[in-house]
């Protein structure tokens, strides 16, 4: 049984690569190692939620050992199988801002970057994910979420930025992926999506 090490990782990357190891043929299962017990629930719903058997220990200093084994008469869903959305639209997602929630803004950008990442992982993916205001810095050069936007980008997702608020923030130089656009381009493809997601 495979053992992945996601200490030091956020939400949701270890529920994400245990996913993507139980998937993989022959896998009779996986064992996660992780750093908080937040990971240690989620990697339970995950498990739970798919017909799995899941137990964990607590190895003491900070460390859970995350025990997720296949139930053999139910089939694994892998969620990056795009079959099963063939056809299908995926949302648009309008980042309004570059970080998520209220309170820390430490957290907050934490949050945004696992939201980002999260969104590569849908099935089907976005359609496009558009940034407006603070949320344009997050299109940048140096800004963390570049990567996953690439691997969106390259995957067909649109990647659109603001004009108006590329140019506010003086960041028309320095954009690393998508294209900028003007306002009724973006409102044109809110008013086709099939969803919106808005942060």
């Amino acid at each position: 049984m495979k053992t992945l090490d996601m200490r030091g990782n956020p939400c949701p990357i270890p529920v994400v690569n245990a996913q993507k190891t139980l998937a993989e043929q022959g896998s009779d299962g996986v064992v996660v190692l992780v750093d908080n017990f937040v990971a240690v629930q989620n990697l339970e719903k995950m498990a739970k939620g798919t017909g799995c058997g899941f137990s964990y220990t607590d190895e003491g200093a900070s460390i859970y050992k995350a025990t997720i084994v296949k139930d053999p008469t139910k089939a694994f869903v892998n969620p990056s199988d795009s079959g099963s959305a063939a056809g299908k639209k995926g949302p648009v997602a309008l980042i309004t801002a570059d970080s998520m929630g209220r309170g820390a803004e430490d957290l907050g950008k934490l949050l945004i970057k696992g939201f980002i990442f999260s969104l590569t992982q849908l099935n089907p993916l976005p359609e496009a994910v558009i940034f407006l205001n603070g949320g344009a810095h997050l299109t940048t050069e140096g800004a963390n979420t570049v990567p996953d936007l690439k691997a969106l980008e390259e995957k067909g997702t649109n990647i659109y930025t603001c004009g108006t608020c590329a140019n506010y923030y003086k960041l028309t130089e320095h954009l690393a992926v998508g294209s900028i656009v003007d306002m009724m381009k973006i409102t044109n493809t809110l008013a086709k999506a099939s969803g919106v997601i808005t942060l």
